[in-house]
């Protein structure tokens, strides 16, 4: 039996800019994780998850192609996983196999409710991971990485893919996003092979080494919100709002380049007041998009963090889900989360997670 996890993630920085090609933000990996199990199968194979029991699904392979006997099912980004790793199996000349998967994730509460901690992107890097394996691929992080944004964007279509980025270098990273466009381009004009080769246009991963008395904290807010919409809704208000989203891209930009430079020259304070900088950016953001992207939750998540010396924002597209801190270690890190805990906000003992090569 094959079995391999890949980590969930936090934005600390940056979100929303992001999804234009090259524009920077920073990310983190956890150590909560998608676990995927791949064990050889005979005649039909299976799909199973935890979360989705009761849609368990079953196939067969004809003429090399996998057949479902389920209709409708939950799995497409374990089924764009499939597709694009065994399109590139079939590159390299490797014989499909039949196989049971199964999906096991600790980035769910225990009462199944998100914390937004990028499921659908740890759940693709998990599946290409393992079946990668199976197959005897060759892969690094730099073709998973390719290999998974392709598999995610075919079914969510939009997104900076920095979840991703973040599921497969793993630990502290600042990343540009690509410029999806040109994949969208390139998938018809590349064979698929070509394609894993090629340098994408604006992509730019760095790891990043945290301070040694930074201290990331995680506050859940225990409402869930949707990415993709309330990405959607920005998009859409940026066209109309032309002036202002160009001077947020410039602002955020220029925000990011300093907070990298803090983490680049180990600088705590420099790097909590370019998050609070982040904090204002979106804000503004907000401001004339309407997105709600600080809920009154994670407003008073941040306000108690600065009240007690550290600095804070809402973490990824905000309208609920997670909170950060970052805080310097010497500080009553107690006295914080009893404060966030009195204010309904649930800490998360979660730690940063270093992938190796």
């Amino acid at each position: 039996m094959i079995s391999v996890k890949a980590p969930g993630k936090l934005y600390i920085a940056g979100e929303y800019a992001v999804v234009e090609t090259g524009f920077p933000a920073i990310i983190v990996a956890l150590d909560q994780f998608v676990t995927v199990s791949i064990q050889t199968a005979y005649q039909i194979g299976s799909i199973v998850s935890a979360q989705y029991q009761e849609n368990s699904i079953y196939w067969r392979r004809e003429d090399g192609e996998m057949v479902f006997d389920n209709r409708d099912n939950p799995f497409h980004y374990i089924l764009s996983a499939i597709k694009v790793t065994e399109d590139y199996a079939k590159i390299l000349k490797q014989p499909l196999g039949i196989y049971h998967l199964t999906v096991e994730s600790d980035l769910d509460s225990s009462d199944g409710r998100k914390y937004g901690l990028g499921s659908s992107a740890a759940v693709t890097v998990a599946t290409i991971k393992a079946l990668c394996k199976f197959y005897h691929l060759p892969v690094d992080h730099n073709r998973l990485f390719k290999l998974a944004a392709i598999a995610h964007f075919d079914v969510q279509g939009n997104g900076s893919l920095g979840d991703i980025a973040a599921s497969v270098y793993g630990g502290w990273i600042a990343y540009h996003s690509f410029d999806r466009e040109w994949l969208k381009l390139a998938r018809k004009t590349y064979s698929f092979a070509d394609l894993l080769d090629q340098k994408w246009p604006g992509l730019e991963v760095e790891l990043l080494t945290p301070p040694e008395n930074l201290k990331l904290l995680v506050g859940w807010t225990g409402s869930p919100a949707s990415t993709s919409h309330l990405v959607d809704r920005v998009a859409l208000n940026k066209a109309k709002q032309h002036a202002d989203y160009q001077a947020f891209l410039t602002n955020s930009q220029a925000c990011l380049n300093r907070m990298v430079d803090g983490f680049r020259h180990q600088d705590l304070a420099a790097i909590q007041r370019e998050l609070t900088m982040n904090r204002r950016i979106l804000n503004e953001l907000d401001s004339f998009t309407h997105v709600h992207i600080e809920t009154p939750l994670l407003k008073t998540l941040c306000d108690l963090a600065e009240a007690h010396g550290g600095a804070a924002k809402t973490s990824g597209a905000g309208g609920g889900d997670c909170g950060i801190a970052l805080i310097d270690k010497a500080k009553d890190i107690d006295a914080l989360i009893a404060d966030w805990q009195a204010h309904h906000v649930t800490p998360l003992a979660f730690n940063v997670h270093t992938v190796e090569e």
